[in-house]
C-alpha cells in the first residue's frame, strides 16, 4: 500500500509557474498526485502539465478544465497584488484585482463544483491572506479580493458540507517570493536588503515565511489527514496576527 499522501489523485492548481503556487504543485507532485497548472506560463518543474489558461476568463476556465475527466484537489492560488490606499487605486487598477484574484477563483469554483458534487467527494484549498482578517497599510484592492476568498470559502464549506466536499484557505503573511524581489528591485533600487530586512521585521517570528513552508500546510489540508477540517482559515503568519 502506497504511503504517498496524494497517490492517484488529480489535482489542478492555479498559478503553480513560480512561488507559492509553484511550491504547492511539486510537493503534490512527490505525493503521487497527477498535477496540472492552470496558468498562462508552463511550471519550471516537468512533473507539472500546463493547462494554458487565463483564469480571469470564464469560458476559457470552463473550457480547458472540461477537458479534465475527473478532478479530486482544486487549489486556487493564482493571484496579483496592488499597492496603494483607496485614493491611490485608479479603477483598471482595482478592476484588474477583482478579475484575476476574486472572479479567477469563482470561475474554478463554477466549473470543478459540479464533478465533484456528482462524484460525491473532492477538495478545495484557497490561498487567502492575513489582509482578509486585518488592516495593513495601502493594500485597499488586494484586500477588497482577499477578503472575498474568505467569504467564498465559508460559503462553499457551509453549501458543500453534507456532499462530500470540503473547502478551507490559506492566510499568509509576507512569504519570500520572486514577487518580493523583484518589487524591491523596482521600487527601492540599492536599498534592497534594507527594505527586505524592514518587511521580514514585521513578522514577530522575526523573517518572511517560505513557499515550502505553506506548502506543507496545504498538503496536510488536501490531504486524507485532514478529513476533518473544512470552513477553516488557516494563519501561517509568523506571529503576525496574533501579536498585533
Amino acid at each position: 500500500m502506497s504511503t504517498l499522501k496524494l497517490n492517484g489523485q488529480v489535482a489542478v492548481i492555479t498559478g503553480a509557474s513560480s512561488g507559492i503556487g509553484a511550491a504547492i504543485a511539486s510537493r503534490f507532485a512527490a505525493e503521487g498526485a497527477r498535477v496540472l497548472n492552470l496558468d498562462l506560463v508552463p511550471s519550471p518543474d516537468p512533473a507539472i502539465e500546463h493547462l494554458a489558461c487565463d483564469v480571469s476568463d470564464h469560458a476559457a476556465v470552463a473550457a480547458v478544465l472540461a477537458g479534465v475527466p475527473v478532478i479530486d484537489v482544486l487549489v486556487n492560488n493564482a493571484g496579483v497584488a496592488h499597492i496603494g490606499d483607496v485614493e491611490g487605486t485608479m479603477p483598471a487598477d482595482f478592476e484588474r484585482i477583482f478579475r484575476i484574484n476574486v472572479a479567477g477563483v469563482y470561475h474554478t469554483l463554477h466549473a470543478v463544483l459540479p464533478r465533484m458534487r456528482v462524484a460525491g467527494r473532492g477538495v478545495i484549498l484557497n490561498l487567502c491572506s492575513i489582509v482578509a482578517k486585518v488592516g495593513i497599510p495601502e493594500r485597499f484592492a488586494y484586500s477588497m479580493s482577499k477578503g472575498a476568498v474568505l467569504s467564498m470559502t465559508l460559503s462553499v464549506a457551509r453549501d458543500y458540507v453534507d456532499k462530500g466536499i470540503r473547502c478551507n484557505c490559506l492566510c499568509p503573511a509576507r512569504v519570500h517570493t520572486p514577487f518580493v524581489d523583484n518589487f524591491l528591485a523596482e521600487n527601492y533600487p540599492g536599498r534592497e536588503a534594507e527594505v527586505f530586512a524592514r518587511l521580514e521585521s514585521a513578522q514577530p517570528i522575526g523573517r518572511m515565511g517560505t513557499p515550502d513552508e505553506v506548502a506543507s500546510l496545504a498538503l496536510f489540508l488536501c490531504s486524507p489527514d485532514a478529513a476533518f477540517i473544512t470552513g477553516s482559515a488557516y494563519d501561517i503568519d509568523g506571529g503576525f496576527t496574533l501579536l498585533r
